[in-house]
């Protein structure tokens, strides 16, 4: 009972908290053997920025390629982000998400990812990105790196900062 009532209480912080939300499209590729299908990831993410940290959802596929039996490459993830630098409309962005992988023998799925975001506006942010996956199941482990790009959508619009300002950010 303990444990259901904090997790509604910071769900309800969450949802309550002066945050923005956003949604992110991120489609990229991994180094991994096989077709170019085969090497596609698809991701959709859901989230909240604070300033300079954010908090997404996301659930996407692992491999866009032709599934035989049954499908071991949908995922849940929770993505947690800083944006560690700041440079006019640049801001480099820095991940390391956890998630599940259905039905998977590797199925913990870790991520370190950084990134370079540019604000076209106050409501559409383009990333591109690059990083690890890291796999990991009872038996055995692997890691992929990926390349990708990311469209992000605020409802809302931005006022983001960075942990390190630059001398024109602060005298401003």
């Amino acid at each position: 009972m303990r444990k259901t009532a904090f997790f509604i209480s910071v769900l309800f912080f969450i949802i309550q908290s002066n945050a923005q939300t956003y949604i992110s499209l991120a489609p990229s590729l991994t180094n991994t053997a096989g077709t170019i299908a085969e090497k596609s990831n698809f991701a959709l993410e859901l989230g909240r920025q604070w300033d300079v940290f954010s908090l997404g959802l996301d659930v996407g596929k692992t491999s866009m390629g032709k599934i035989h039996g049954r499908d071991t490459t949908g995922y849940i993830e929770l993505r947690p982000n800083l944006n560690v630098f700041q440079q006019g409309k640049f801001t480099n962005t820095f991940t390391a998400g956890i998630g599940y992988i259905f039905n998977a023998q590797q199925s913990l799925m870790t991520e370190l990812t950084s990134g370079i975001e540019y604000a076209q506006n106050d409501k559409l942010h383009i990333n591109i990105f690059f990083g690890q996956y890291f796999y990991s199941g009872r038996y055995d482990a692997s890691n992929v790196t990926f390349f990708g790009i990311s469209g992000v959508w605020y409802f809302t619009r931005t006022q983001t900062g960075s942990l390190i300002k630059n001398k024109a950010q602060t005298s401003q």
